[in-house]
């Protein structure tokens, strides 16, 4: 922790959350507002459907890939460089993509902005440890996980609603302000968390030196795969949203922020109960209550599937709650990986998100496309995301290590 963390932030926490929240946001509204638009896109660029898939998986290995270097680039130059940085150039992608005249154009600023927005998300994680002890750090990573699932439940919406009404090309642009947006309010109150005693060296052997430690470390590598994978059995189905809720559940486009809103109900709900039970009970009970949540859904939701058409009246409730149990766990789990390295808390950070982007990316570019025409398959893929993550937390509880929150 900062020596003077008491001094960072006089507002407030739940100040500090929405501006952090903020920050983690800004990656899925450049997933979530331009999906409603793909038809438009591929129409106006003379686009086939692979080519703007090509869109969404260029943007998410990007972002994958300069997951690993945004937090240890904060963890040797600070957090808030870092940050500002990385809005700076999503503001100009968001500018690049409005501007584009072709499908490639388009592509090469998706992965420009992919390169960008994971600074925000990768170097929040590691301010909150910076100035927060553990119980109080759970709440507000809690807190950031609540205000972060309003991303998207929103971004749909106003995308679809720009497409609509003046087109695509709007999209980005809204993007672009809001990198302005966010650049000023980041600019004027986001402190420097680490303390200049804390910097590493910004040099090569150091660097690598860390990452083959992280990487080769059983413990770290079971902890990123408990937490990043069994995202993926919701994100599945937000990837998937336009078949799983038109062709399946037979909705209109005008409905489908149902979806929306159960699904990031259940992410606020579990963020707002993990918030509560921080420090009230033990971190391994709160992740072992999480994916009891997640296995009981995962399986109940298989079987609706197997035995009935999906409908409406009962397909969208086993996501909801799929999401909260996903968000009951994971700010635990998020900070025990941040603590297994105290001294490189913004590289751990990036290691977890290049672990968690990774699947993403697969997930969209591989399993998505596969799955999305079947219920059922999209229910199994579900259920087997969710076991990686729990056979990896399994995995970690067999070793008997103690606990990084103890």
């Amino acid at each position: 922790m900062h020596p003077h963390a008491d001094q960072l932030w006089k507002g407030p926490r739940w100040t500090l959350s929405v501006l952090l929240a903020a920050l983690g946001m800004l990656g899925p509204f450049a997933i979530d507002t331009y999906l409603p638009a793909f038809a438009g896109i591929a129409a106006d660029l003379n686009a086939t459907p692979l080519q703007i898939q090509q869109t969404l998986s260029a943007y998410l290995f990007a972002f994958a890939f300069m997951s690993l270097f945004h937090g240890s680039l904060s963890d040797s130059l600070g957090r808030r460089p870092v940050v500002l940085t990385g809005i700076a150039v999503f503001t100009l992608a968001s500018v690049g993509c409005a501007l584009s005249t072709s499908i490639g154009q388009l592509v090469f600023f998706r992965a420009l902005q992919g390169l960008s927005t994971g600074a925000g998300i990768v170097v929040s994680r590691a301010v909150i440890r910076d100035i927060y002890p553990p119980a109080d750090a759970q709440r507000v990573m809690s807190q950031v996980t609540l205000f972060f699932g309003v991303a998207p439940a929103i971004a749909p919406i106003v995308g679809g609603f720009l497409f609509v009404h003046i087109g695509w090309h709007a999209v980005f642009w809204f993007l672009a302000g809001v990198g302005v947006v966010l650049g000023l309010a980041n600019w004027f109150l986001l402190p420097e968390t680490l303390h200049a005693s804390q910097r590493q060296p910004f040099a090569f052997k150091p660097l690598l030196k860390g990452y083959v430690q992280m990487g080769s470390s059983p413990r770290f590598l079971l902890l990123a795969l408990a937490s990043g994978v069994p995202f993926n059995g919701m994100f599945l189905y937000v990837l998937s949203a336009p078949t799983f809720l038109g062709e399946h559940l037979h909705l209109a486009p005008t409905q489908f922020f149902w979806f929306f809103v159960c699904t990031i109900s259940g992410i606020m709900g579990g963020a707002f109960i993990s918030g509560r039970l921080a420090g009230r009970i033990a971190p391994e009970r709160q992740i072992r209550l999480g994916f009891t949540v997640m296995l009981a859904v995962s399986v109940l939701n298989l079987i609706a599937n197997l035995l009935f058409v999906p409908h409406v009246g009962w397909a969208l409730f086993p996501i909801g709650l799929y999401a909260l149990g996903w968000a009951l766990m994971t700010p635990v789990v998020t900070l025990m990986v941040l603590d297994l390295y105290p001294e490189r808390r913004g590289m751990a950070a990036s290691m977890q998100a290049f672990i968690g982007a990774a699947s993403n990316g697969f997930v969209a570019g591989v399993i998505s496309p596969l799955v999305m025409h079947n219920a059922v398959s999209l229910a199994v893929s579900c259920l087997l995301m969710m076991l990686v993550g729990l056979f990896a937390w399994g995995g970690l509880q067999r070793s008997a290590a103690p606990s990084a929150l103890h």
